[in-house]
Parts: C-alpha cells; structure tokens; sequence
C-alpha cells in the first residue's frame, strides 16, 4: 500500500525505470525458461507456511506453521556460564573427591583444572516434585513445579564469543540471525506501537554486543531493540522517546512528508531491505511514544506486585518483560550479568552468592505473575547461559584468575537450562550429566535441538522456518538440531 495518494509521478516512465522494466525484464523470462514453470513465483522473504504481509508493514501477525503452545517467549540470558553444579545439578560425589583428582580424566576445557570442587550450597527439594534446587536460589526452588529443568545441555567450545552466538544465533562463528529475529520474522508482532524483539541490558553491551539480537540478512526490521534498563526515567530508558519541541500533530505532518519522498525514493529501488527498515523505523518511533512511556513505567504497577519483584534492576528488567508481552511483544530478551558476569574463575562463592540475590525474587515473582494472569500457559520462559562451568577448580592462570584456587573454568561439556510454561513438562527434569557433572551423558541436549525444540512450541518446524540469501535458504538451526518430544507437554 502506497503512503501518499497518487500523484502524476506515478504514471510517468522514467528511463531507468524503461531501462528495468523491459532489459532486466527480458533477462528474468528467459531465466524462468530454463528453470522451468513456477521458478520466479516465490518470494525470497516470504516464510514458509505463512500468509504474505503488505509490505508496509512487515511486523503485522502472522499465522506459524501449526497450532502453537506459545505465543510469546521471554529468555532469560545469565551472561557468563552459571555453575549447573552450584544451582540445579546436585552432584553428591564431588563431597567424596573434594580436594582430590577425579577418578575419570579431566576434560578439555579453555584452562587447566584440577581437584574436585563440591558445591558451595546445599541443595533442597522443592515444590511437590521433590526436585532438588541449591540454597542458591532458594525463591525459584518454591516454582520447581512450573518449571522444565534440562540438566543435559552441551556446547561446542568454551569460549564466550562463539558459544554466546550460537546460543543466540545458532552458529558459532558466522553471521546469523538471532533466534528473536527469527520468530519475529515468522510471526510478527501483535501491537505494531511497540517492536515486535526487545533486548534488555543494563550497564552497556555483553560480550559480542549487538550482534547477541542481530537481524544480519534477514531484514533491518526484525532486529532486536536495545534498551540500557539501568536508567529509571523513560526519556533515558529510551532515547528520544519524547519530542519536546512539536507537537502530535506536527510530527505526524512532518513524518507524511518524509514518508512520501522516501517512497517515491523506494520505487526506483525495490526490494531495498534497508530502505524499508529505516521507513519502518521512522513510523515506528512516532508511535512508540505513548505505548512505550506506558509498557516501561513500572510505576503504573500496584505496590503489591512491585514487592513481589523487587528492588533490583533485575527485578525490574523482569517486571519490564511481563508488561512488554502482555502489549503483544513476540520476543523478550532479558540480559543479566552483562557487567559483571557469571564468569568466576575465583570467587565464586561470593560472586554467584551477589548474582544470585540480584535475580533470585524476580525469577519466582516472573513466574508467579504470570501464573495468576493466565499468561504462563501460553508465555515460554527460557533462563541459561551460553555454557556451565567445571566441576573441578580452576589452577592459577596467568592473566585469567588471582591464584585463589576457589572458582570454576567455562565448561561446554554439560551445564542446565530451565525452561517454564509455553507447553513445557512441569516438575519435571529431563537429562542428566555424569556423576561429577562434567559432561552430558543421559539424554544429550545440544543447542540446536533446545533451539528446534523452542521454534517447535512456537508452531514452527525449524527445517522450513527459512530465508533465502545468497542462494541458500537458511535457517536458525543452520542443518542440524532435532526437536526433544521430552521436554514438550
């Protein structure tokens, strides 16, 4: 649909548009030719099993592949590798080696580690499953019951960078779509006022920074939005929100203009996907400034469920997020410990303890709420990080840790996701790593079979969720990834 009525430009054939129209045109029916019937009818960014969009407006809701268990997903991304053995992997045995080598050979991992190091907490059943959850987190153990806990999960390397990519994009070097991308891609949004992929992080970027919500090829417009939660007032929550200097009514005159020089701008150029995200964007930001001002103010919430959450910046991320997919955001993006990390190669009794407390009574207060809304059944929670850590302590490294000898290296081997409503097992733990917890052994769940299983309670078969670009059709699961019916109501 055109912004502007049609003027008597749009009935005059330029010579470039001659040039396009009849040259390039004779080229394409010759290129049908060969390739045979039907070749040319496809449109490169149409998902698959999915009604076209107007291109006016890409975000608008689409239907998924099949009937859909959730709508709407809210990940919780604990930056830095928590320790699965110190929070929901309860390994008794590390008691008996403590100080001592383990009896089977240390595994590969980024440093050196030696003895085994048990868990700085005890752990405690919880809920009426009787799942174990460490004094870590003594707020969610009270959920256990809502919550799928994956206890066999497995990486490909230890480092931060490419386990952080393929965690989010699903590959580890290259770049790719964000899972958020993907299914804002396939689904769109359900209130075209707000971004249909939300990324919230306070203090700055995580490690691989923006490329953590990335659209890459896909177009501009399902890149995640970056929102610095440290920042209380919405006019610094998010930048420019508010334009002090005209009105409603005088930037909506200004943006019709703007919108119809850039569309007559467009039609000489079609299928410019950059073009079209920074039209969109435009529109966008208009509209943003009374849903935003009202989705971001947590103070519209009564005191009671501000109690529940807490006073954390974590807490209110998280808050945030409920009210974000309540507004119809497809896709929230909650980051935590982006300044300072999971990542304690020393220390850890005091960092996961501080971490822990941050996040602790959102986590349970995010689930409650959601609970008590009827949001939970149809709203997938997903919280992990990009790998877990060992089970043995770190040796002193030059450069990496002070000599401590009380942290834990980065462990891809096998480390925990939980994940909660959205048609996921309640009360119920699937996997398991060895008896020390150094690698997956039960079960094996690897990144890309939590992502096809993640498109798959979203109404998607993740194999034709896909995205031509230079001459492949791509996909968040790259070729791998095998959905678990065990995780799966």
């Amino acid at each position: 649909m055109p912004h502007h009525p049609r003027t008597i430009d749009d009935f005059i054939l330029g010579r470039r548009d001659f040039l396009r129209r009849t040259g390039m045109g004779f080229g394409a029916m010759g290129l049908a030719g060969l390739l045979g019937p039907g070749a040319l009818t496809a449109s490169a960014g149409t998902a698959a099993g999915t009604a076209p969009v107007d291109a006016s407006h890409p975000l608008a809701a689409r239907m998924p592949h099949f009937a859909a268990k959730a709508k709407r997903i809210i990940f919780v991304f604990m930056n830095g590798g928590p320790s699965h053995v110190d929070s929901f992997d309860p390994k008794p045995a590390l008691k008996t080696y403590e100080g001592k080598m383990l009896p089977t050979e240390n595994l590969s991992t980024e440093r050196k580690t030696g003895a085994a190091l048990p868990s700085f907490w005890e752990f405690r059943p919880g809920g009426q499953s009787g799942i174990p959850v460490s004094d870590l987190f003594p707020n969610l153990r009270e959920c256990v019951d809502d919550m799928c806990i994956v206890r066999s999960m497995h990486a490909d390397v230890p480092n931060h960078e490419p386990s952080l990519m393929l965690m989010n994009c699903g590959e580890a070097r290259l770049i790719r779509p964000s899972m958020g991308s993907w299914l804002t891609y396939g689904l769109g949004t359900e209130n075209e006022d707000l971004p249909g992929f939300i990324s919230m992080c306070p203090d700055g970027y995580p490690i691989q920074e923006s490329q953590n919500w990335q659209s890459a090829f896909l177009p501009g417009v399902y890149q995640g939005t970056y929102i610095n939660t440290r920042n209380t007032e919405i006019e610094k929550l998010v930048e420019d929100v508010k334009n002090n200097y005209m009105s409603l009514c005088g930037q909506r005159k200004q943006l019709d203009l703007l919108l119809e020089l850039n569309d007559r701008h467009q039609r000489e150029r079609a299928g410019d996907a950059e073009l079209e995200a920074r039209i969109q964007s435009f529109e966008l930001a208009y509209r943003m400034q009374l849903a935003a001002t009202d989705a971001f103010d947590v103070n519209r919430e009564p005191d009671y469920i501000r109690d529940l959450y807490g006073s954390s910046v974590q807490s209110r991320q998280l808050l945030i997020a409920r009210r974000l997919i309540e507004r119809g955001v497809r896709f929230v993006q909650v980051w935590h410990g982006a300044g300072q990390p999971w990542d304690h190669h020393d220390d850890l009794s005091e960092g996961h303890a501080r971490l822990a407390k941050e996040c602790d009574q959102g986590l349970a207060a995010l689930l409650k709420d959601l609970k008590q809304r009827g949001l939970l059944e149809d709203t997938l929670v997903i919280c992990g990080g990009e790998f877990g850590r060992t089970p043995t302590v770190e040796l002193p490294t030059p450069g990496s840790n002070q000599g401590k000898i009380n942290g834990r290296d980065h462990n891809n081997h096998g480390f925990t996701y939980w994940l909660a409503g959205g048609g996921v097992k309640a009360g119920y733990v699937h996997g398991a790593t060895d008896e020390f917890g150094f690698q997956a052994a039960v079960d094996k769940v690897h990144v890309h079979d939590l992502q096809a299983t993640i498109m798959h309670l979203m109404g998607f078969d993740h194999e034709k969720l896909t995205y031509r670009y230079a001459g492949r059709d791509y996909r968040l699961t790259d070729v791998y990834g095998h959905v678990v019916p065990g995780l799966i109501a």
